[in-house]
């Protein structure tokens, strides 16, 4: 069956197309994606991930479906709380 893996920067994305066995989970096809060749900061192991923007609990259980993408997601650099807090804070000083 065919899925896809997907990481984007601000500049820089890759989606990578696989074929795998049914029942590959989703962190063995994070594995097989080799993503971290054109990413080499990420680490496959640890990385969170998601299925189409849906966060997956536990990757190494979750069973993938026909066409599915799994994303990776990378660290937030600010909480968007505080992000939100910081924007409101400066507009009142505007």
């Amino acid at each position: 069956m065919r899925v896809e893996v997907a990481y984007a920067l601000p500049e820089k994305q890759k989606i990578i197309a696989l074929e795998v066995e049914e029942g590959c989970t989703v962190r063995e096809a994070v594995r097989r994606s080799n993503i971290n060749v054109f990413f080499p900061e990420v680490d496959l192991e640890a990385v969170k991930v998601g299925i189409f923007g849906k966060a997956v609990r536990n990757a190494e259980e979750q069973v993938l479906k026909e066409g599915e993408r799994v994303e990776l997601y990378r660290e937030l650099k600010v909480d968007p709380k505080q992000a939100r807090a910081n924007r409101a804070e400066k507009n009142t000083k505007d």
